[in-house]
Parts: structure tokens; sequence; C-alpha cells
């Protein structure tokens, strides 16, 4: 059986913001690198072989902190990038209202479709599981990305909650389908959870 662990990158700054991030490389705050740390400390004793990361700093630099932990040389794959949020990358919903009117949402500003985000995740999701049969493997992605695949990956399942920064969802794949153990789950951001 193939173990697939999907990891959010850590908060930035424009999470804070509520700014569309979409494809533009923001790194990590101090406070996204601390959720890391403690991420890292939960995945300590955990076995996993492979990590997969975003090429974008703030899943890579997730993914790194992760595979110091495990010695684990963490692979980029540009397919796990978040959604290309095309004309309001940087922006806030009231930058958005105020440039484009309430209906920005209907106008074609660029954005990628959910198809194509779809497609993309499901496809690298099944290239990485192909090439590492039964095998542990980390993917350090975006929330767009992952919540949108997970929807096509696991429908029998509810993930209409939004993912948290650093939160692990676990999924396993026998020979017919793909199955969630866990989701979006961040008990490691308690830091009295660690020391019990």
């Amino acid at each position: 059986m193939t173990l697939i662990g999907l990891i959010r990158h850590g908060v930035t700054d424009w999470n804070y913001e509520y700014r569309a991030q979409g494809q533009v490389d923001i790194p990590l705050n101090d406070e996204g690198r601390r959720q890391a740390e403690l991420l890292s400390k939960r995945m300590e004793n955990e076995e996993w072989d492979y990590i997969y990361s975003s090429d974008l700093s703030r899943a890579f630099e997730t993914a790194e902190i992760i595979g110091r932990i495990k010695n684990v040389e963490v692979k980029t794959d540009p397919r796990l990038r978040e959604m290309n949020c095309g004309l309001i990358e940087g922006t806030t919903e009231q930058d958005r209202v105020s440039k484009w009117g309430y209906g920005w949402s209907k106008l074609d500003l660029g954005i990628e479709p959910n198809a194509e985000i779809i497609t993309r995740g499901m496809k690298c999701l099944m290239d990485i599981s192909e090439r590492h049969p039964d095998k542990k493997i980390l993917i350090i992605s975006h929330g767009a990305l992952i919540g949108l695949t997970l929807k096509k990956l696991i429908p029998h399942i509810d993930t209409e909650e939004h993912l948290h920064n650093t939160s692990v969802t676990i999924l396993n794949k026998d020979q017919f389908r793909w199955d969630c153990e866990l989701y979006n789950c961040i008990n490691h951001l308690n830091v009295e959870n660690l020391n019990s």
C-alpha cells in the first residue's frame, strides 16, 4: 500500500493579510517557520521514504525543515505549485472590489480554472505514487491545489473544512482506490500535546 502525506505550507505574511498568493514566491514568516519546526518534531518518529515539494519557497522551506529532521532530500515538482491567480495575485478582496467591482470573480482575470488545477494535481500525485509503489511519501504544497485535488481523489470523504497551514492529510492507495486516514490535522501546533 502506498501512503501519501499531504501538507500545506507554513503561514506567510500574505496569509495574514488575506492576499491572493497564487504563484508569487512569498516566503514563510517567523510564525510559518515555527509551525514547520513543530511539524518536523511530529514527523521525527514517523517513517517517510520520500519528500516532494512545490518549488515555491513557502512550500520548499516547509519541506526542507522536515527533510533535515528526517534526513531525506526534498525533490521539487512545479506541478505542485499553487493555482495561478492571474491578475488578482497580491490583492485583497477589498483591492479586487475597488478595481473590478463586486462581480470580479465572474470576470476573466487570467485565473487558472479549477479543472486545470485538479488535472495537474491528480497527474502529479499519480506519477509520484506510481514511481514509488508501497512507499511512504510526503508532499508539501498549497491550499487550493491540495483541496481541489482531494475533492477529486477522495470524493467519498467530506473535505469541506478549510486546510490549515502545516495541516497533515494522510491518504493510502490500494490497488483500486484512495482512502483518507487523517484529514487536516494540526495537533502538532498545540505545544502541550508535544510535551505529553
